[in-house]
């Protein structure tokens, strides 16, 4: 028997009308999605992974390179690294930021984000992550422009001026960091717009510094008594735990860019800790195979190289391409340090052969072994059926390289005209500890 509210419901027609409007307009009104919602979990990854990736420069990165220099240049060497954390970060938070990551043009952000105006410590902008303040991921990505040009003083050790260094690394930083990253991971950057796959910075961070690195020597020119005097490294127990604290760091590098906690960050891990595993291993057993001796520096160099080389696509491969990628790494870059010295560089620190040539093969390996069941946010690579993506990572990272190193020259250059670039040759002689700081690492000699 039919209820008598329906019956009347019936015979009045508007009545009938209404009801089902409103009947039909109830789930389009829960179809509205929910706004954006921080994520306390995501939030606390971000922050552990900014730590992190500080780490990886102080003291990881100082560690790694002051272990490798002579002793009358350590001090100058950690200085370095340790200064550009302070230089960078306020000059990130003033313009920098702004430059590589508010909308703008495909070349460069506005400066409508100019000393964090608009960037809330408090609310996400969705179109970077939805889950984590604004501010959260500014100083993430704050850690990734400290730690890039601090890469490049690898290729200048013990020889550049402390005024020519700084200066040179603000507008490195501006001119070649800002734009490239928004290039790359900006939402209307061309290269982003292109297509092409740079998860945590083979692109933005590795070949460009690597290159830079290598116009840097070439400018700067070799050091004094290169190649004929032995110039070892004065502290490998320092550069040891430099490396150490570099791998750990790394963790934070890779996984931390999937700006979340969740399945993509635990894939990024793995990928992260196989890759430099795989390098590791293979730099040992061709210096062994070739030198006749195993070295605590080839195990140590090994592992960075694994580490470049899976950056950019540790969020796109699984585990056994990671392992591939960098156990081509390990050999690659290994037989890219042994042949500088045919090229005739001084690449004090082997910036060039490391963060270049492991950077680019990354980012090429990416257009390889990316997956889209890895992470379906990116593309499939050659081998799962798709050569154009292979394609689109060559050109990006031509693009970076000849970005970067006809930019650092012309900075270079500039920088010469303004403030000189190397110091004189006694202070080089005596060492930039004494001679550009006035302090020495060791007080008592043995």
């Amino acid at each position: 028997m039919v209820p008598k509210s329906i019956r009347s419901l019936a015979r009045n027609p508007i009545v009938l009308c209404v009801a089902l409007c409103l009947a039909f307009a109830s789930p389009a009104a829960a179809e509205v999605p929910a706004a954006p919602k921080i994520e306390g979990a995501d939030t606390a990854w971000l922050l552990l992974s900014s730590a992190l990736v500080l780490m990886m420069t102080i003291p990881g990165l100082a560690l790694f390179y002051g272990g490798m220099v002579r002793r009358k240049n350590v001090l100058s060497t950690l200085m370095q690294s340790f200064i550009l954390v302070a230089i960078v970060s306020i000059q990130w938070v003033l313009f920098g930021y702004s430059l590589a990551f508010a909308p703008g043009s495909a070349l460069v952000g506005a400066l409508s984000w100019a000393g964090l105006s608009g960037v809330s410590a408090t609310q996400p902008y969705a179109a970077y992550s939805a889950t984590v303040p604004h501010q959260a991921f500014m100083i993430y990505q704050c850690m990734f422009a400290v730690i890039t040009p601090a890469l490049i003083t690898g290729a200048i050790a013990e020889r550049m001026s402390f005024k020519g260094f700084l200066v040179f690394s603000i507008l490195w930083v501006t001119l070649i960091y800002d734009p490239l990253a928004h290039w790359v991971w900006g939402v209307d950057g061309w290269i982003h717009q292109m297509g092409a796959l740079d998860f945590a910075g083979g692109t933005v961070v590795h070949i460009s510094s690597g290159v830079a690195a290598l116009a840097a020597a070439l400018m700067v020119g070799k050091r004094r008594g290169f190649p004929h005097e032995p110039m070892q490294p004065h502290n490998l127990t320092m550069t040891v735990t430099g490396a150490g604290l570099l791998w750990v760091g790394w963790f934070g590098f890779n996984a931390g860019s999937s700006l979340a906690a969740n399945g993509l960050a635990v894939s990024a891990f793995v990928a992260t800790h196989l890759g430099a595993s795989a390098a590791a291993l293979t730099w040992v057993v061709a210096e062994w195979w070739i030198g006749g001796k195993p070295t605590v520096l080839g195990a140590a160099s090994g592992a960075v190289a694994g580490l470049v080389a899976i950056t950019p696509a540790s969020g796109y491969v699984g585990p056994v391409p990671a392992i591939i990628i960098g156990a081509v790494a390990g050999v690659l870059c290994y037989s890219a340090v042994r042949m500088k010295s045919r090229f005739g560089y001084d690449d004090a620190l082997d910036v060039v052969g490391v963060h270049a040539v492991g950077g680019i093969w990354g980012a090429l390996a990416t257009g390889l072994f990316a997956s889209v069941l890895v992470n379906a946010a990116g593309a499939d690579g050659l081998f799962y059926g798709n050569p154009r993506q292979l394609f689109v990572q060559a050109t990006a990272v031509v693009a970076s390289m000849a970005f970067s190193f006809i930019g650092s020259m012309i900075l270079l250059k500039v920088t010469d005209a303004l403030v000189g670039l190397r110091v004189m040759p006694e202070a080089e002689q005596v060492g930039l500890d004494l001679s550009e700081h006035e302090e020495a690492a060791y007080a008592f000699e043995a």
